[in-house]
């Protein structure tokens, strides 16, 4: 008689001042490992009791965090960057484990996280106001940004590393205490975060961790003590995440989904085009917000583009994330890669063209593969196009005219990034002042912006006025005050009932 082979689940509960604890609430979540589709871990899902908790913890530690100098802050975080930039690589191996993305871009996505940590090191820099002597006699007046207070972000399974460091390193470093509750599907990495904030110096309870599902979500939503939500995932929840905390009284970030544009004209490079596409469409299992979904081919780019795309499809090697061999790996479910797999067939039936099924080239097993698709002649009423697949099909849009293009670009009803292929400046120049989208590439195909701008679409892309990291994301993260100040010589005080005026 043969034992029963048990593995023992990981357990992963919340951090809460600056400590680990396990859930209370009863409710629980599986994590797997999307290479094999085991189940590796369960995660603990908070209840409203237990956000009280955390929020209670954030807004007591903010009393005596908001009064750091801003040199001290700033020592601060050159001690976190260096915390991380050492422990990159077990970030990324975290990553791979609950992700599935391959080892390489795991570590692209902590390196893009760490800019935004290496970022606000400068915040004696990024918090300066300005001062007016003398604006009238005798009078003064400066401006200030203040922290707002406790503050908090709800992140994606996409980008487990890297998007919360969008949010809370800002926004510890303007003065704020943070709780972040990320994806109940791959939640470890949040808490290796939590660790080393912890032995960077980070005081208990400035930064916490919650995790669950939408019991979670609207206890932050509804917390009469969080002043600022953020918020990175699709369209339809970005745009409940808006309406609901701001009903709250709260100032919301709530970035939505993608539908990104890859635009060729017929003098673009072909093969620059061609690796370029492949790489930003199934670049992460095209798991990206800012993954290019369409390439719109211009006129007689199309022919030859399709071909080029389609010669190096069979060699992009999709396999677990831990093998050095993989360039892309598993979708992060079982139902997500099914979901995606059903657009190739909708599109078959819609009239497109099936160049490449990646059913038919996703590697044995039972982790959640898909290999690289691609289809051609799809149109703008096809499922395929209108919807985010946020999975490895890339579709070929034909268009006749640049005109055509710009036209596609601007009816879509997302606006997150938009590229653009060509060797003429003229038409690059034309086509970044007139493409209706936040950020745009010209013969750069993801164009997700360096730390010290800020990241952001358009139209669905975007609920609330403000984008993250960068200079905006400091402005979220504060409030401005303007102080008038004046010291009179008293022989010279009187009563004075008119409007204020300057003399």
């Amino acid at each position: 008689m043969s034992a029963a082979v048990t593995t023992e689940l990981k357990l992963i509960g919340h951090w809460i001042g600056g400590e680990p604890v396990r859930g209370s609430s009863g409710r629980k979540g599986p994590v797997y490992n999307p290479a094999t589709g085991e189940q590796t871990g369960e995660v603990d899902f908070a209840s409203a009791e237990e956000i009280d908790r955390a929020v209670a913890t954030a807004k007591a530690a903010f009393g005596e965090w908001r009064t750091w100098s801003l040199s001290k802050r700033s020592e601060l975080f050159f001690r976190i960057y260096d915390l991380f930039d050492e422990h990159r690589e077990d970030l990324a191996r975290l990553l791979t484990a609950e992700h599935g993305k391959v080892l390489s871009d795991a570590l692209g996505e902590v390196q893009r996280g760490i800019e935004v940590i290496e970022y606000v090191c400068g915040i004696p820099t990024l918090l300066k106001g300005s001062y007016s002597e003398q604006a009238s006699t005798g009078v003064d007046v400066y401006s200030i940004r203040q922290p707002l207070g406790v503050a908090a972000g709800i992140t994606p399974f996409n980008f487990p590393a890297m998007v919360p460091m969008w949010m809370w390193a800002p926004a510890i470093a303007c003065g704020n205490t943070f709780i972040l509750k990320p994806s109940e599907k791959d939640p470890s990495t949040s808490l290796f975060v939590a660790g080393l904030l912890q032995e960077a110096g980070v005081p208990d309870g400035v930064f916490n961790v919650v995790h669950g599902d939408k019991v979670a979500v609207d206890a932050i939503l509804e917390h009469p003590d969080i002043a600022a939500v953020s918020f990175v995932g699709s369209t339809p929840i970005a745009k409940y995440i808006y309406t609901t905390g701001s009903a709250n009284g709260k100032r919301v970030q709530a970035l939505g989904g993608a539908k990104n544009h890859m635009v060729v004209l017929p003098d673009a490079d072909i093969d620059m085009a061609a690796d370029a596409a492949v790489s930003a469409a199934y670049g992460s299992a095209g798991e990206r917000c800012m993954a290019v979904s369409v390439v719109v081919a211009v006129g007689d780019a199309a022919d030859p583009l399709v071909g080029a795309i389609n010669e190096r499809l069979p060699k992009v090697k999709v396999g677990p994330g831990t093998d050095p061999e993989s360039e892309m790996g598993p979708l992060i479910t079982r139902e997500h890669r099914d979901k995606v797999a059903g657009y190739i067939d909708r599109g078959a039936e819609q009239g497109a063209k099936v160049v490449a099924d990646g059913r038919e080239t996703s590697p044995n097993g039972d982790g959640f593969f898909l290999g690289v698709s691609l289809l051609d002649e799809v149109t703008p009423d096809m499922d395929a196009y209108k919807d985010e697949i946020f999975g490895p099909v890339l579709s070929v849009v034909r268009a006749k005219t640049y005109d055509e293009a710009v036209q596609m670009v601007n009816d879509n009803p997302y606006g997150n990034g938009v590229a653009i292929f060509t060797r003429d400046g003229g038409a690059a120049r034309q086509f970044q002042f007139e493409a209706q989208a936040g950020m745009v590439g010209i013969n750069v195909p993801i164009p997700v912006p360096v730390a010290y701008y800020s990241f952001g679409g358009w139209k669905s892309s975007l609920f609330g006025d403000s984008h993250v990291y960068g200079p905006e994301g400091i402005t979220f993260y504060t409030r401005g005050k303007v102080v008038t100040s004046r010291w009179p010589d008293p022989a010279t005080s009187q009563v004075d009932l008119g409007f204020p005026q300057t003399r």
